[in-house]
């Protein structure tokens, strides 16, 4: 357990990365810098927002960029500001916390909605779409078809989908797609906005593609039921319009990089491929009969052990899925942390938490275990945990940036009033007994 910790501790430090204030600190043999016009400096960026070039950077690019430089340099260049609404002349207020004269203060707090504004018009675009449905079928051509036509944007579809526009008329020749993983790895530099047509699963299905940087998501709910979807078909003409020219309001949502260390693993670089997810991960007791036993640690600090039917480790997104049906909050998905929620715990004291963003959660199979457990990754690659592995979750450096139709809290309290119902009844008659 002593490697373990010490395995952890290193994970910890050195991918742990901070998103707060409009700044993003990421390490550079980590990350490259991309598409920054020669007439912004990055100091003028950071001091009022966050320019695409500190968004969009991946480490893979690097090997890649003389290949596709002449496709990187097309990228649209975009610029994310936070504002304060209804308060013109604090268009950039930041938190700050100062130390005067023995008194911890904190600067008023703004509303800290983030907006994306174009310094480019974007080129290129991705549509992804729900499978087996005919009416997102039908949409999805005509979005391909006026997009080309009146908006003369370049189109990357799934490699199914363009099959079916083929199929439907040989005039959508001009649909790009993809063929193998190495050009999905790459898929970041080319596109300037991704389209979704489904619901919350399709959302989920276009941020898994990148694993690492993700361009802006415009999400078109045509599922049954959808948290990130705010948008509507019926019109998706004014809505793509208004976004194309911006500026637009976005949710950046954050993602947990999770990562398993088996133990047979001799050092911390004996990892298995990361997992970025939206919503949540969650470690369960499977087909076993037996208690789920995980042993839980926050920056090496134990938490508690875990008997029950599992642990749902959430992002601030995921809230109002898994871990909701499991007794957790409901939290705004632009507020950082990540949630920790037990599943039927065979304990009546164990509440949901909420830990800070910047910790590393550690989930080990004790040696006493008595059946191994079950990693899934948003609902899917799932992973057997046998006893002495182990799984580091932590928030990951790259968002998914989501755009709203009004701004970020409208768009969550609507959601949560249309998609659950939120607090819905009749309300008291206002016929019957008064206090005097």
């Amino acid at each position: 357990m002593e490697r373990k910790a010490r395995i952890a501790e290193r994970f910890s430090a050195e991918h742990n990365g901070d998103i707060d204030c409009g700044r993003l600190k990421y390490s550079d043999n980590q990350l490259m810098q991309q598409n920054e016009p020669e007439e912004h400096s990055e100091k003028d960026c950071m001091k009022h927002g966050i320019c695409s070039h500190e968004v969009l950077r991946d480490r893979e690019s690097e090997s890649n960029s003389n290949i596709d430089c002449n496709k990187m340099m097309r990228k649209a260049s975009f610029k994310l500001s936070w504002w304060c609404k209804g308060e013109n002349g604090d268009q950039h207020k930041h938190d700050i916390v100062s130390f005067e004269k023995g008194n911890i203060t904190t600067a008023e707090r703004s509303s800290r909605q983030i907006s994306l504004k174009w310094e480019s018009d974007p080129q290129t675009v991705l549509i992804m779409t729900k499978p087996n449905s005919v009416s997102v079928r039908i949409l999805c051509a005509q979005m391909v078809r006026w997009l080309k036509e009146k908006k003369k944007i370049n189109i990357y579809v799934e490699p199914r989908v363009r099959v079916d526009l083929l199929t439907e008329s040989s005039n959508f020749n001009y649909v790009q797609t993809w063929e193998d993983d190495r050009e999905i790895s790459l898929l970041h530099t080319k596109v300037d906005l991704v389209i979704t047509l489904g619901g919350d699963g399709t959302v989920l299905w276009a941020a898994s593609m990148f694993k690492g940087p993700v361009p802006p998501i415009v999400p078109f709910s045509l599922g049954s039921l959808g948290f990130m979807t705010p948008f509507y078909s019926e019109h998706f003409k004014e809505c793509l319009d208004s976004v194309l020219r911006g500026p637009i309001s976005i949710t950046l949502r954050h993602r947990l990089l999770c990562r398993v260390i088996r133990d047979a693993a001799k050092n911390e670089y004996e990892t298995e491929e990361p997992i970025l997810v939206l919503n949540e991960v969650t470690i369960d007791r499977g087909i076993s009969s037996y208690l789920t036993n995980l042993e839980c640690y926050c920056d090496n600090s134990f938490v508690t052990c875990v008997q029950g039917d599992g642990l749902i480790l959430s992002t601030t997104s995921g809230s109002t899925a898994y871990s909701l049906a499991a007794g957790g909050s409901m939290v705004h998905p632009q507020v950082p942390g990540i949630l920790f929620t037990p599943i039927c715990p065979h304990s009546l004291s164990f509440r949901p938490l909420i830990l800070p963003e910047h910790v590393t959660v550690r989930i080990v199979v004790p040696f006493n275990s008595r059946s191994p457990a079950w990693a899934s990754f948003d609902g899917k690659d799932r992973k057997q945990l046998a006893a002495g592995d182990a799984l580091l979750c932590s928030m990951a450096p790259w968002p998914v940036s989501t755009a709203c139709q009004v701004d970020s809290t409208n768009d969550f309290l609507r959601s949560i009033h249309d998609g659950l119902h939120w607090n819905l009844r009749k309300t008291q008659s206002f016929d019957g007994p008064r206090d005097l």
